[in-house]
Order: C-alpha cells, then sequence, then structure tokens
C-alpha cells in the first residue's frame, strides 16, 4: 500500500459500487463525474489495486474490489460507532440511573457517594436499591451494581473500584473471656458470627495467609444476612467477625475491635459492574468514575 486511503474516497467507492454508475453516484453526491472517476482512481493508487471494471455502459467489481468493498463497509461502520460513542463522551449525563448494591456497602459507601454525584449532575434521577442478593442486570434494567468480592462472572464487565479486604475481629471483652485464637483451626472452638449476604458461602472462610490459602469451616449461635448486625454483635462481645476493612476501619481505631490472627486476610476488592462499556452511557461512566474517586480517597 502506498498510502493510506481517505473515508472520503472510500465512502465515495462504497456509492458507486452501490450505483455501478459514476454518473449517478455524481447527481447523488452534487458533484462531476469526472471528480467521482478521479476519487475513485486516487483510491486504487493507495491501495495499489485495480477495484472496478470501466466501460462506456457499465461499472462491475474486480475480484480486489469486492475485497474492499467489505472492508470499507465495516471501517466506515466502525468509524461512525466510534463518532457516536465520543458524542456519548461528551453528553450531559441525564435520565434515571438505577444502581443496586449490598447492604452494608450500600448504605455506608455508596449512598454518600452517590448524594455526592447528584449534585454534581442534577440532571441525573439516581436510584439505589439494596439487595442482599445477586441480580440479572439485564433482565432488571439495572445500570451498575456496586458490590465486594472477586468472584465476577465472565458475561459481564466489572471495573475496579478500590482495593479492599476482609479481616477477622473481636472485641477486647470477647477475647479476654473466650481468649485468642492462635491458628486457623482454632476458630473452630470460637462463636463466629456469619453473614448470609449475596453469592459468598455461608459458614466456609477462604482466607490467604502465609501456607496460601486455607478453607475453614466455621459456626456460631448468632448469624444474619445484614452486615451492619453482625458487625455490632461484634462490638457488643458476642464473637469473632470476618468483615470488610472499610467496615471495621472506624472500630479499630477507636479500639472497639480489634483484629486477630492478624496474618490472613481474605482479597474483597470493590468493583463496579455494568453491561455494556462505558462509552456508550454517559450516565453510567460519570457514575463509575465519581465512585472510584471516593472510594479511592477512603480506602
Amino acid at each position: 500500500m502506498n498510502n493510506l486511503p481517505s473515508l472520503q474516497d472510500l465512502e465515495v467507492f462504497l456509492l458507486v459500487v452501490r450505483r455501478l454508475s459514476f454518473s449517478t453516484a455524481a447527481e447523488e453526491l452534487g458533484m462531476s463525474a469526472a471528480f467521482i472517476s478521479k476519487r475513485v482512481k486516487t483510491l486504487e493508487q493507495d491501495l495499489n489495486l485495480r477495484l472496478l471494471h470501466r466501460t462506456t455502459r457499465s461499472v462491475t467489481l474486480t475480484d480486489e474490489g469486492e475485497r474492499v468493498s467489505r472492508w470499507a463497509q465495516q471501517l466506515l461502520y466502525q468509524v461512525s460507532t466510534l463518532d457516536d460513542e465520543i458524542d456519548a463522551l461528551h453528553a450531559e449525563p441525564k435520565g434515571l440511573l438505577k444502581i443496586v448494591s449490598s447492604p452494608g456497602l450500600g448504605r455506608r459507601m455508596v449512598a454518600p457517594a452517590l448524594a455526592e454525584l447528584n449534585v454534581l449532575y442534577p440532571r441525573l434521577d439516581i436510584r439505589l436499591d439494596i439487595r442482599d442478593h445477586l441480580v440479572d442486570l439485564m433482565e432488571e434494567g439495572v445500570d451498575l451494581d456496586i458490590r465486594v468480592g472477586n468472584e465476577i462472572a465472565p458475561n459481564v464487565i466489572a471495573k475496579p473500584l478500590a482495593s479492599n479486604y476482609r479481616v477477622l475481629c473481636a472485641s477486647p471483652e470477647y477475647l479476654r473471656c473466650q481468649g485468642t485464637p492462635a491458628t486457623l483451626q482454632a476458630l473452630a472452638q470460637h462463636n463466629c458470627l456469619l453473614i448470609k449476604e449475596r453469592d459468598h458461602p455461608f459458614g466456609v472462610w477462604n482466607l490467604s495467609g502465609p501456607k496460601g490459602t486455607q478453607t475453614i469451616k466455621v459456626s456460631g449461635s448468632l448469624s444474619s444476612n445484614h452486615g451492619d448486625i453482625v458487625r455490632q454483635w461484634c462490638v457488643d462481645g458476642r464473637g469473632i467477625i470476618l468483615r470488610s476493612l472499610w467496615d471495621v476501619r472506624d472500630d479499630l481505631k477507636a479500639g472497639r475491635l480489634v483484629r486477630v490472627l492478624v496474618d490472613y486476610s481474605q482479597p474483597a476488592d470493590i468493583w463496579a459492574v455494568h453491561t455494556s462499556p462505558l462509552l456508550h452511557s454517559a450516565k453510567v461512566r460519570v457514575a463509575v468514575e465519581h465512585l472510584k474517586r471516593y472510594f479511592e480517597a477512603r480506602s
């Protein structure tokens, strides 16, 4: 190839192919037939290929011309799609933005972040639904699922918002009364406070430590599907909890909780899950960008 072809020449060439006539294409474009012929000839020189058979009565494609016409159609379609996506990037976010999240993360982190987003983009109508189970985003018409945990299905798009991990905690009072576990296996002798939240396994803790990832089955007399309830039980001295660092950070700083088995943790990053590329929606794009800044500033 001598030179990259121009998009205008490709468009002219495709119109000639569709009309099978230089004069008809020229009339449609409001140009002279000589100009149209010159543009096609320039395209042939750029590609170093003969694209059309020309006679006084007809215009037909060469074999090379057929291949170039298919390629040109795909290229011009992709360019038009890019234009639409760029327009979406510049468009003012507006309309209904539907977001779901889990109870703890939704109340403590997502809700205040969305309140700030609404100030920045007042034409957005934001709806936050709190769910204790995973939802089918397409079926329920949800734009974003803000979730904790690194088990992401392959049929959705996930953008990381912040690094996070779960830690083992207990109150000083509980540890004074029941002792501090020295090994993961010792957790079986303790009252572990269990959370049934979304798709996380119930009564099974997968923890990363010096020996890699280990799976521990735990049990306890108190459980709930609401993380805030279980965290408060832990603060009240009822048992040991495995909870995200963002959720217990204030309790750790204040001394209401202390970490146990500090060499062990569970990776549980925060993600924005959606079904279509961010370029396709200005409202989803700005929401993800804002949430990422909000979470990173507090991680």
